[in-house]
This record gives C-alpha cells, structure tokens and sequence, in this order.
C-alpha cells in the first residue's frame, strides 16, 4: 500500500476539540443571552407553548396513576368514615328506641298510678300500694306474689284491686311479702251485683282468662254486656268495684242452670302497681255481747220485809 494514502489524522480518541473552559464560557455567554433575550423580546415563549401542547399526553398518561391512587385512597377513607358514622347512628338509634320505650312504659306506668291515685278516695276502706314482684310458677293456679306482707299490715282475705278493678284476693301473708290469687284462679269466688238488674250473684274462676257464673237459672235476667260490680255484702270487698263483663250467655237444655261466661275488667299481664285494701270485716264494730237473762217472773223482793 503506497504511503500516501495513508491517513495521518490521529483517531478520535485522541482528537482534542476545545478545552472544557472554553466551553463553559460558551454555553454561559450563550444561557445569558438566551435568558435575555427570551425577557426582553420573548422568543422562546412560542417554543416553550408548543413543548407544552406536545407534553401534555404524556404528563397526563403520567399523572393517570397517582390520580387512581389518591382517589382510591380518599374512597377508602370515607368508606371507613361512612361505616363508621353508620355504626354510631345504629347505636343512637338502639339508645334511642329503648328510651323511647321507657318512656311509654313511665307513661303508662304514670296513668296507671293516677288512675289508682283518683280511685283511693273514694274507697271506704284503708288501703296501702304496693308492686307486684313476680306471678307464681305453678301453671294450674293464677297468683302472684307483692312486696308487702304481715309487718305492713296486710292480712289474709284483703283485696287487690288494679286502676281498672279487682285482680284478686290476698290468699297467704308472709312477713315481707304476701300471695294474692287472681279471681280467673279456679278457686276464687267474689260476690256480684248486676248493675243492670240489681241481681246478686256469684262469680268463680274459669279456664282461661275468663270467669263464670254459676247456679244462675236459665231464664235469668242476664244479658251480654252486663256490668258486674262487688256486692258489698260479704264483708270482705267494699261495694261498687269492677269485677267483670258478660261476654256469653249459653242457656243450656240439659241443666236447668245456665252458662255465663265473663271477662274480667282487671287483668294481671302488664299490672305493676296495685292497692291492697282492708277487708271491710275488719273495720265493722264489735257485735255486741248478749245481755244476761234475768228471770223477770219471780217478783222483786221488798226491802226491810222480814220473813
């Protein structure tokens, strides 16, 4: 190969343009006038609005991601919020359904005591409130037990009577507590007056929630719809008191007798407060002793008459 053609050049390596200083000072010079001039006549804000525009698709594909991650993150945040508001407005609600209900029931509870207050004047007799405790477990009797017994004064045969009539009879006392047997108890009796017919009679416990008359005659004067009340005339119940109503007459032509079903005006289910009346045996006076017999035939023996 002929020398000539050779190239003499040294290789890029080791070709040496201008020294790093020189460039400095070039691209210095060139940012400040760039910097000027892009002040004074603006002449890269047309360059900087197209980059823009060009840009934009890709920063918005960019800012796609963390756009889904903070929208997800705030969804999460109010969903626990919204739980959780859920769950304070379930127990608001909860508290407040079951002040709601003590409220109906102090309502209802309140009529019933102003109910027995109006009706404690009236009575003829000494009577003392008291609660009902429990009903007794036996299921072939109806009786509960109330919070007063021997040391209050109660006494065995006192009526129990609720704001709407008679509910039943002291049958035991206790010293602090005393059972009171349900006039719908099988063995419960209470004399009765028709306040319609002024008929008496007398009322027993049935099945059920019911009452009965018994030895009534079948062509009796009794019609759906009597009222009855205490006779007054046992000495035991003070007259005038509700006892029950006729719901069924049944002239039966087997007996002779017939069957009156009856529905008493006061029931147990529901009753709290309750008076206990004095029987009214114990308020009558003490029948008096009978006078000795003195034989009035034999005639009086004179004084100062000497035999």
């Amino acid at each position: 190969m002929p020398l000539g053609t050779l190239d003499r050049r040294p290789p890029p390596f080791f070709h040496q343009g201008p020294s790093a200083l020189t460039r400095l000072a070039i691209f210095s010079a060139l940012a400040l006038f760039l910097m000027a001039a892009d002040t004074r006549f603006a002449i890269t804000r047309p360059l900087r609005a197209a980059l823009a525009l060009v840009l934009m698709p890709l920063e918005r594909a960019v800012q796609v991601p963390v756009q889904l991650l903070a929208a997800g993150s705030e969804y999460g945040r109010g969903l626990q919020t919204t739980q959780a508001d859920l769950t304070r407005a379930r127990q608001a609600l909860a508290a407040q359904a079951e002040r709601v209900a003590k409220v109906e029931q102090l309502s209802t509870e309140n009529a019933r005591l102003r109910a027995l207050i109006e009706l404690r004047p009236a009575l003829p007799v000494r009577s003392q409130a008291a609660e009902v405790l429990y009903e007794a477990s036996d299921p072939f009797s109806r009786k509960l037990f109330i919070d007063r017994g021997a040391s209050n004064g109660v006494v065995p045969g006192s009526p129990v009577i609720s704001e709407a009539g008679v509910l039943g009879q002291v049958t035991r006392v206790y010293p602090l507590t005393s059972e009171v047997t349900l006039l719908v108890d099988k063995e419960a009796a209470i004399p009765v007056l028709n306040t319609r017919s002024q008929q008496r009679s007398a009322a027993f416990g049935a099945d059920g929630n019911l009452m009965e008359l018994r030895f009534m005659a079948g062509n009796a004067d009794v019609k759906v719809g009597d009222v009855l009340q205490t006779s007054g005339v046992d000495g035991v119940y003070p007259p005038g008191l509700a006892v029950a109503r006729v719901v069924k007459v049944d002239p039966r032509a087997d007996s002779s007798f017939a069957r009156i079903a009856l529905a008493p005006t006061a029931v147990a289910d529901g009753v709290r407060h309750v008076l206990v009346l004095e029987p009214l045996a114990v308020q009558l006076p003490a029948r008096p002793e009978p006078e000795p017999d003195v034989d009035r035939r034999a005639p009086a023996k004179p004084r100062g008459v000497k035999k």
